[in-house]
């Protein structure tokens, strides 16, 4: 199905009927990931996921966008396909959003559930910090003016060996949107979580490793951990058995 957001032809799917389930995927990803839960939660739930801005099927965006651009993506979606006060659950950047639609009241869900969930500042990595600072050098030089026309297949190999794989494998636009995410903190608005809340992480997750769950854990009020052992950041695709009856317990 398709709809259309702020000019752009938004993708999202829709099945099922009853109490109503939004899911907000990961980054790069696409409301596709989340179509082996879809099937069995569709039998009792009205079941709906939408591609953001530069995935899946959804046009890309006109310019590099932060956080608050995806909430008003969110919200106007919302609006536009019919959903009143869904439950929400998502993925990695998708928990992202989520985090501070509730955090700043813009949306009140009776239920909330974040799956290896991105938006917790990472504890601090000297080997990391220092690649990061590298490449943000050697980009500063070879984008100046006087030398910057001669210097993109250089540029395009420094991004190779400095860029995460999600950052080398993105069109510049979604590039740029990802260097904005994923230096927002949503520490302070997660305290502020009011809606009953279940994680599902991956016990190896190494993209969000698991302190990231245990943070959450101990902020949100109404909170429960639910760690899939020997699976990684996309526990509910790896381990898809454990992650549907578990979801399958906390959901109507």
């Amino acid at each position: 199905m398709f709809c259309e957001i702020g000019g752009l032809k938004v993708h999202y799917s829709d099945s099922g009927s009853g109490p109503e389930i939004l899911f907000l995927h990961g980054w790069g990803a696409s409301a596709a990931s989340y179509n082996g839960v879809i099937a069995s939660l569709s039998q009792k739930c009205r079941c709906v996921a939408v591609d953001f801005p530069g995935c899946g099927e959804t046009d890309l965006p006109e310019r590099p966008l932060v956080t608050d651009d995806y909430l008003d993506f969110v919200m106007q979606f919302i609006k536009t396909v019919g959903l009143n006060n869904p439950i929400l659950v998502g993925h990695s950047h998708g928990c992202r959003v989520i985090m501070k639609l509730v955090g700043t009241g813009r949306l009140n869900p009776p239920k909330t559930v974040f799956i290896d969930g991105a938006g917790i500042k990472p504890r601090f990595n000297l080997k990391k910090e220092v690649k990061v600072k590298t490449f943000k050098t050697v980009k500063w030089f070879l984008t100046l003016p006087i030398i910057r026309n001669h210097t993109e297949e250089t540029l395009k190999k420094a991004r190779a060996r400095f860029g995460s794989a999600d950052y080398n494998s993105a069109p510049e636009v979604m590039r740029k949107t990802l260097v904005n995410l994923v230096n927002d903190d949503m520490t302070p608005y997660i305290k502020n979580i009011k809606a009953s809340t279940l994680l599902i992480w991956g016990e190896n997750d190494t993209a969000t490793p698991l302190y990231m769950a245990r943070q959450l854990e101990k902020t949100i009020p109404d909170c429960g951990l639910c760690v899939i052992k020997d699976a990684g950041h996309w526990s509910f695709v790896e381990k898809p058995g454990q992650a549907i009856a578990i979801l399958n317990s906390f959901l109507p």
